[in-house]
């Protein structure tokens, strides 16, 4: 098959990763000073644990895995307010898959629809318009979240429900973009990363030029990424080969699906229909400037947040679950206390360990297990071993 035969090549895998190795004198890492980089993207972390690719690179580059990943950085204040709306007796509420089992303060979605609300798994939100248009006398509300990834389909949809006067259709809108985020992890005085992968999907949507930031004012190598095996290992190979030139530039490895200017029509269909939020909240991140979008005035007809009132208060995660510090690439998923144990994909306490791009549960699924959590007992000695000899 085009773009995945070729891109899982063993061979070609080989000698990427010989060229990576062979880098080492000239960037002169070790493994007890590595370099990190950091893969933004959910999807990129899942490639790199389904195919082992972190075991297959050298000790002196490490990855750091970021919050690209839309379902794990909402806050559950967020997912309380989803089921706030779901529980309306006359809602229908819409949502993709993978934020049904986020856990809320009180509930998941997944639990509220156990409980009695009508919830509905949708593909797209077109899905919802469509039920929209067949239970006029119901409210349709589609959970709007991702990334700029998402953005369009969700703008074009609303454009579509303003063109045939749908009146009960309305969107809970929790988009977030990218560019800030990078920011505030640049910003951020815990963090240390050298080089980025950047995400491919979000970029087929805005392009290279939003990501210039990164090499202009942060002086770090940043390359668009796919999402495939080799796609992972060339952008690697790509960022090392910027350190060792000095370089530092936006590079697009994944060019044959994200164009340089991104799509226009997407990016018109979003300024139309959304603008920036002055601040929007993540989980484990805190507030960040800019970060989120809302509705504009005028499509206010088609916002959940306008129609129903909402208690929109902040609620802070389990002081055990370190979803935190894993977002921010402070501490890896086994590193946190309740990783394997309290937490697991079946009774999951962080939205890392919930969705299908969370660095929790791509440890959990790909690692090993029983090693990762030998790793945490460990440095928990050793840490204790510390504290006792101070």
């Amino acid at each position: 098959m085009k773009y995945v035969d070729e891109f899982r090549d063993p061979e070609k895998a080989r000698k990427l990763i010989d060229r990576i190795h062979a880098l080492q004198d000239v960037i002169n890492a070790s493994p007890t000073e590595p370099l990190q980089l950091m893969e933004f993207c959910g999807g990129h972390t899942h490639t790199i644990f389904r195919y082992g690719i972190e075991q297959m690179l050298p000790d002196w580059i490490e990855l750091v895995h970021g919050p690209g990943c839309p379902v794990c950085v909402l806050p559950m204040g967020r997912v309380d307010d989803c089921v706030e709306l779901a529980e309306h007796p006359d809602v229908i509420f819409t949502t993709f898959g993978d934020a049904m089992r986020v856990p809320g303060s009180r509930k998941s979605l997944l639990q509220a629809r156990a409980d009695g609300a009508d919830i509905r798994m949708v593909y797209s939100p077109l899905d919802a318009l469509a039920l929209a248009r067949k239970n006029p006398d119901r409210q349709v509300i589609f959970f709007a979240l991702g990334f700029e990834t998402t953005m369009p389909s969700t703008a074009l949809t609303v454009l579509q429900a303003e063109a045939e006067d749908i009146k009960n259709f309305s969107l809970f809108c929790n988009h977030i973009t990218t560019v800030p985020t990078i920011k505030a992890i640049l910003d951020s005085p815990d963090m240390r990363i050298d080089g980025f992968l950047a995400p491919g999907h979000v970029s087929m949507v805005v392009g290279e030029q939003p990501f210039k930031f990164v090499t202009h004012n942060y002086a770090k190598p940043i390359v668009i990424t796919g999402f495939e095996p080799l796609d992972i290992l060339q952008s690697i190979w790509m960022v090392l080969q910027q350190l060792t030139d000095r370089r530092c530039v936006v590079e697009n490895q994944y060019a044959r699906i994200a164009p340089p200017s991104g799509n226009p029509p997407g990016l018109d269909a979003m300024s139309k229909v959304f603008e920036l939020r002055e601040f929007f909240e993540w989980r484990g991140l805190g507030s960040i400037d800019h970060s989120g979008v809302k509705m504009r005035d005028a499509y206010a007809r088609f916002d959940a947040e306008r129609k129903f009132a909402l208690p929109n208060i902040k609620i802070a995660d389990p002081k055990s679950c370190q979803c935190g510090e894993v977002l921010k690439g402070v501490i890896r998923p086994w590193e946190c206390k309740v990783f394997g144990d309290a937490c697991t994909p079946e009774t999951p306490m962080g939205a890392l360990m919930v969705s299908s791009e969370g660095a929790c549960a791509a440890y959990y699924n790909f690692g090993n297990l029983p090693e990762l959590l030998a790793k945490r007992e460990q440095k928990h000695q050793t840490e204790t071993a510390k504290e006792s000899a101070a």
